[in-house]
């Protein structure tokens, strides 16, 4: 069926409008934090694969690492267990942490990799143990009242190094690498890694031109509820100042926070909840969420 004249123009509009962002950033990494209601509805899974195989048809480079939160709380359900959170990070015991290994190295990893690939892509699943990709060191949370009260939370860690050198090699050979947020210390102890963490650690290390994640909210919000874009370190460090940041936001915008400050040129909180919604923030010139620049 042909197009009407309306519709034609419209359509060749937006794909216009998408030609200087894929010249601009041909050949660059974009690591992409994957989770929240996209991972876990129909449709919202498949715009996300979709959108990640056309990224690496005109040139882009996109890694991802994924949560997996709700499906570790499932499986937690079905062994007797309730997730418990201490500043938006998963306590993690022994047992918490073989169940946090199961879901995300082998579930959600697979599915990530499946989907992408049925979508015509070449996504390889990766576990930041592999390699080892990730080197991570125990965790020690501060008090949220008291800062010099240090919790314990198990086997959760902090990054302490990574080793690019897989992600390199499947990048120049067109995979899309897909990364699970399981470290390993010095011990051989795996560790539970807060995913969001580990993006923007990776951005910074890969040297990535912008870090996406992908959220639940339309983004970074102000105390009346509105949005906010376009803002820099210097205001997200007020925003922290002001408690307008807080709870489970704390890490996302913590990472992406730490990563423009160190060399990734932009990051991007974005709403998950939307279709083809990387493909919008990246190749358009609205977007549809938070950016921050580093400066």
């Amino acid at each position: 069926m042909a197009l009407n004249g309306t519709t034609a123009e419209l359509k060749a509009k937006i794909l216009a409008e998408a030609l200087p962002y894929i010249q601009r950033f041909h050949g660059k990494t974009i690591v992409i934090k994957y989770g929240g209601n996209a991972m876990t509805e129909e449709r919202l899974k498949h715009s996300f694969a979709s959108d990640i195989v056309l990224l690496k048809l005109v040139g882009i480079n996109p890694v991802i690492v994924h949560g997996g939160g709700p499906q570790i709380d499932d499986q937690l359900r079905k062994v007797g267990k309730k997730g418990e959170f201490v500043q938006g990070m998963r306590v993690t015991d022994a047992e918490t942490m073989d169940v946090v290994e199961m879901v995300l190295g082998g579930q959600v990893n697979t599915d990530i990799v499946n989907l992408i690939n049925q979508h015509g892509g070449r996504a390889v699943g990766l576990s930041g143990t592999d390699g080892p990709l990730i080197r991570a060191r125990k965790m020690m949370m501060r008090g949220k009242d008291n800062p010099e009260e240090l919790i314990d939370i198990g086997q959760v860690g902090e990054v302490e190094s990574i080793d690019p050198e897989v992600i390199t090699v499947l990048t120049a050979h067109n995979f899309v690498p897909v990364i699970a947020p399981v470290g390993v210390g010095k011990d051989g102890e795996s560790y539970n890694i807060n995913a969001d963490l580990v993006a923007g650690k990776l951005a910074e290390i890969l040297k990535a031109e912008k870090l996406v994640v992908l959220t639940n909210t339309t983004g970074v919000l102000d105390k009346k509820g509105n949005l906010l874009t376009g803002l820099t370190a210097k205001q997200i460090d007020e925003l922290f100042a002001d408690g307008t940041i807080s709870g489970g936001m704390l890490p996302k915008i913590g990472s992406a926070l730490d990563a423009v400050k160190n060399g990734v040129n932009s990051c991007h909180i974005i709403d998950g909840r939307v279709e083809h919604a990387i493909l919008l923030e990246i190749l358009t010139n609205e977007g549809v969420g938070t950016q921050i620049k580093r400066r």
